[in-house]
């Protein structure tokens, strides 16, 4: 029996902190093999998209489903199928490069092999003389690398992404890029909250833009060019305040 929904399903989603209502009516839907961009200004609810979906927050109506789960209701079953990378990713610092990732992909219940972990490591670009550092030595870019390798060893059908460019230079940005496409090909649903567009329209398939808790506008990848990047800066522009870049 076909699955009615999508690895990523939100409709309607409401959600408030209090008298403040962060999520109004948010509705988004992402399938397999797919990468869809949120950006949006402070406040504008990204965050709390990405918390709601890990069922770290439960809506107030709406619904949301994470392979056909809700996470409000069952929020372990449906971080079974989510890798989630934060911003500011908690690794253990006494621990080696290498030993975190052992570690935090067996606390997820999968088993890698060493050269597994190795691999990773390469295709995030991260060098061979750091594999072995204690996570404490590394720069903030290193880090990245290493929380994104981890993100990548767990083959799940979805992979959430909150500014996952951030620390990283050009160069490593866009070889991250081509990680995602490769994530994209094996069929992941992937979910990337980003205020780097420049980066977004290089590897989505979808932006949206988030404004006052829901979707003000969706544009798709159309053509060889894509998107047109002019008039998204300045719709991002707009979003943000006139802060954009």
């Amino acid at each position: 029996m076909t699955d009615p929904y999508p690895p990523i399903f939100i409709d309607a989603l409401t959600l408030a902190y209090g008298q403040h209502r962060v999520l109004d009516g948010l509705t988004l839907s992402i399938a397999a093999a797919s990468i869809t961009a949120l950006l949006g200004g402070n406040g504008a609810g990204k965050s709390t998209t990405l918390s709601a979906l890990l069922g770290f927050v439960r809506a107030d109506g709406g619904r949301v489903a994470v392979c056909g789960i809700d996470p409000g209701i069952d929020p372990e079953g449906a971080r079974r199928h989510i890798a989630y990378l934060p911003e500011n990713v908690a690794l253990y610092e006494h621990l080696s490069a290498v030993e975190n990732a052992e570690y935090l992909v067996a606390l997820s219940g999968e088993r890698k092999t060493r050269s597994d972990v190795t691999d990773a490591f390469a295709a995030a670009g991260l060098h061979e003389r750091a594999w072995q550092q204690r996570i404490g030595g590394l720069s903030k870019g290193m880090r990245q690398k290493v929380a994104i390798a981890v993100a990548l060893l767990r083959q799940v059908p979805v992979l959430l992404l909150d500014e996952p460019t951030s620390g990283l230079d050009p160069r490593a940005t866009a070889d991250f890029n081509v990680l995602l496409t490769q994530v994209r090909a094996r069929g992941t649903a992937v979910l990337m909250v980003t205020h780097d567009l420049l980066s977004a329209v290089d590897v989505a398939d979808h932006i949206g833009f988030l404004e006052g808790g829901r979707i003000a506008e969706h544009v798709a990848a159309r053509g060889p060019e894509r998107f047109d990047v002019r008039a998204l800066r300045v719709r991002l522009k707009v979003n943000d305040g006139g802060r954009a870049a």
